[in-house]
């Protein structure tokens, strides 16, 4: 792999990172090892799957997970194993612990990423209905709920417009119910989908998103709600959905802190287009966003803000096992102030922290069905969804960059 070719070079900062990446993946490992060796026998019922990736990342002046400004970051690791069981043809369990590494804005412990228990209340031919009750993955848009396998992007990293890394867990999963319902006849297949839950917050990430800054405080995730519309025609040819939800949460303030007890909330409309022929595939999101701030106190004072963003990608598969990504990404913070510079006089930061605009061109090629390579290189005017955390300190991150990524990815 890429990443073990640059461990001829291995400092102890390094070295100790290998031993993490060694350590964590035995951990996982072993959790499935020992699921086979305690007698789980693995047949039709009962399938475990798990994957693996590293990332190598490097920019011009700004960082992007890990120390990647005019550097090499190896900041970027994603481990996972999962298993799906169905003791019944209409109940499911299904689970998947993981491990991800993605410079100040993720640590790398293993969490289950998901885990439930699902349910089909009507299971015929052609419509099946039911409900889900656990930790979920949000359906959230195309990309959501397998957006930290590899294999499953169209890119290394998503479009950061639509998909935010930098506040992921806000539509990442909840803890709570799900109830679904699909329909397939010879128009095409219809499925809904429908979630109550709370979001798992509680990390800084969370808190540089709505206070801009580590606070002595905490963010929790109150009770939210998410629906989504897909129609499919054609196998997969056309796919066309329709996401709505509103992720609330709450903020308790610590000792000595300057914001008081006040709640934020994010409630997204998303449009999903995509097209597919044997050579290529046509793919398009848009994303109105609404979000209010109330109850902070005098420092941050009660507001609404509409963010909008969208993306235009297309990938063509130019021989069977290689194909060549294009994308244009655009992000406004603010729809009403798309220049930043209305913002930018109130919080006397520059304007360009209020946008993005990210052209991307990038390169797959599955070496086996097993094992894949990849490279992307983005040329970014703006910071607007540059992770706070990788970018402390006192020089302002710089309006115009560059971001390569160099990735291996493994599945089993």
């Amino acid at each position: 792999m890429i990443a073990f070719a640059q461990y001829r070079f291995i400092d102890n900062g390094h070295f100790r990172y290998l031993l993490w990446l060694f350590k964590t993946f035995l951990i996982l490992a072993g959790g499935v090892f020992s699921m086979c060796a305690s007698g789980a026998e693995i047949s039709e019922n009962l399938q475990i799957h798990g994957f693996a990736s590293q990332g190598l990342i490097s920019s011009t002046h700004n960082n992007f997970f890990g120390p990647s400004g005019n550097s090499v970051s190896t900041e970027y690791t994603e481990l996972g194993v999962n298993f799906s069981y169905r003791p019944h043809p209409d109940l499911q369990l299904s689970a998947q612990a993981m491990s991800r590494r993605a410079g100040e804005t993720d640590n790398g412990s293993i969490r289950l990423d998901y885990g439930f228990i699902g349910y089909n209340l009507i299971s015929t031919e052609s419509t099946k209905a039911g409900f889900l009750l656990g930790k979920i993955k949000n359906p959230l848009g195309f990309y959501n709920e397998t957006r930290d396998i590899a294999f499953t992007r169209p890119s290394i990293v998503l479009p950061q417009s639509i998909y935010f890394d930098r506040t992921r867990n806000f539509a990442l999963s909840a803890t709570g119910v799900q109830f679904y319902a699909e329909h397939t006849n010879d128009s095409g297949l219809l499925s809904f989908r429908a979630s109550v839950g709370n979001p798992k917050l509680g990390d800084k990430s969370s808190e540089y998103a709505v206070l801009g800054g580590d606070r002595p405080g905490d963010i929790s995730g109150k009770t939210s709600y998410l629906g989504h519309l897909m129609y499919e025609w054609d196998g997969d040819r056309l796919r066309l959905a329709v996401t709505h939800g509103k992720v609330n949460s709450q903020y308790n303030p610590g000792a000595s802190d300057p914001f008081a007890s006040g709640t934020f909330s994010f409630s997204p409309w998303m449009l999903s287009f995509q097209y597919n022929t044997e050579k290529w595939s046509f793919t398009s999101e848009y994303a109105l966003r609404e979000s209010q701030f109330s109850g902070f106190g005098p420092v941050l004072a009660d507001r609404e803000v509409q963010g909008e963003s969208a993306y235009v990608q297309g990938v063509y598969r130019f021989a069977p096992s290689w194909e060549g990504l294009i994308r244009y990404d655009v992000l406004y913070q603010d729809r009403h102030d798309r220049s930043g510079e209305r913002n930018a006089t109130l919080s006397k930061r520059p304007a360009y922290f209020y946008y993005a605009k990210d052209w991307t061109i990038g390169l797959r090629h599955d070496v086996t069905p097993s094992f894949m390579l990849s490279g992307e290189f983005h040329t970014i005017d703006g910071t607007g969804w540059l992770p706070f955390e990788d970018n402390l300190g006192s020089v302002s991150p710089v309006r115009r960059w560059n971001l390569f990524l160099f990735q291996g990815a493994y599945r089993f």
